[in-house]
């Protein structure tokens, strides 16, 4: 039997209906789908449920007799963020980088010096590889960070100062021996950018460990806090995270997570201290909660400067799970707060 088509609809009946030719380009999505984001962290946030087919919601395909829709269901009844191998990957790559600390720091002297000179080149290397295309002075960067850890190492904060301030007639010079000063202005920001963020922080980390007494274990406290801080908050944001920290900047951190991973933070400062009847359990509480709230922070700084600057990750010296500077951006600002704590609360 012939089917029968059903008759064309009368633009006339429908009031949404415009005269003239249909136009399908304009009713019609043609978005293309969107790409995987360029940034690591910027991930797409799940599909709700209601803009799911409906075919797929809680009640299933009928055909199926609600098998596919009853296993959906199940699904969801899971937790939506459950902890991957990604974590036991990401301890097993931290292995080696806890090893190598903690012979640096327990060595100490001109060999955690050269220790942090070489950490400070390996991410210069990566933080000038991202702002390549404004033409840095690195070489000027390289000397400037080594020069700060070796005053750091010879005298004090001061001299860290006085390195600063001879850097920059330095860089002047080199930027007036190019031959175009084109985007030198660039050249020269981003170089005294990289130097500060990274350079000046190593520098403390030496100061830290020099403190008479104490240096090393601070040292190793303010390492385990940061540490405790930064799994804590991915634990805990992957298992209980709902509410979006900074979507702007970074998408899947969340609120839950930072909470969780400041206590984490300070819980990790309180134990290390356990050990050492040097450091009272009230002073060793109010620096785990100063040294868990930076950490963070230093997070999302680096997050931000590579979402401005389209990258995912800063280099591949960690295999999988990026560059370096993406396992010590948090570091880079606990240390600094460290040392001023420790002289503070404990010297």
């Amino acid at each position: 039997m012939e089917r029968r088509r059903p008759p064309e609809p009368d633009p006339a009946d429908d009031p949404e209906a415009g005269t003239g030719s249909f136009d399908w380009t304009s009713e019609l999505s043609l978005e293309q789908p969107r790409s995987h984001p360029s940034m690591g962290e910027a991930e797409p946030y799940p599909a709700r449920a209601e803009d799911a087919p409906r075919g797929r919601r809680g009640g299933g395909s009928r055909r199926r007799g609600g098998r596919a829709g009853s296993a959906d269901g199940e699904e969801r009844r899971r937790p939506q963020r459950r902890i991957s191998s990604e974590t036991v990957s990401r301890i097993l790559w931290a292995v080696p980088w806890v090893v190598f600390a903690i012979f640096v720091i327990a060595a100490g002297d001109a060999v955690f010096a050269v220790a942090m000179i070489a950490v400070g080149w390996a991410l210069l290397v990566e933080y000038f590889r991202m702002t390549a295309r404004a033409r840095p002075f690195q070489l000027v960067g390289f000397a400037a960070a080594a020069a700060m850890v070796a005053a750091a190492y010879l005298g004090d904060s001061f001299q860290i100062l006085l390195v600063a301030v001879a850097f920059f007639p330095v860089m002047l010079a080199f930027a007036i021996a190019r031959p175009t000063l084109h985007n030198v202005t660039w050249a020269m920001a981003v170089t005294v950018f990289g130097v500060v963020w990274i350079g000046v922080p190593l520098a403390h980390a030496v100061l830290l460990r020099d403190i008479p007494e104490h240096g090393g274990a601070l040292l190793v406290d303010v390492l385990v806090c940061t540490f405790f801080t930064d799994t804590f908050a991915y634990v805990g944001g992957r298992m209980f995270g709902q509410h979006p920290l900074a979507p702007t900047v970074s998408p899947n951190k969340t609120i839950e997570g930072l909470v969780i991973g400041i206590a984490g933070g300070v819980f990790g400062f309180w134990l290390a201290g356990l050990y050492q009847d040097w450091l009272s359990g009230a002073d060793a509480l109010l620096m785990g909660l100063c040294i868990a709230i930076l950490a963070p922070m230093g997070d999302l700084f680096e997050s931000a400067i590579k979402r401005d600057l389209d990258v995912k990750d800063t280099g591949r010296m960690l295999g999988p799970h990026g560059g370096l500077l993406d396992r010590l951006d948090a570091v880079l600002f606990t240390v600094v707060a460290g040392y001023y704590l420790a002289l503070a609360i404990v010297v």
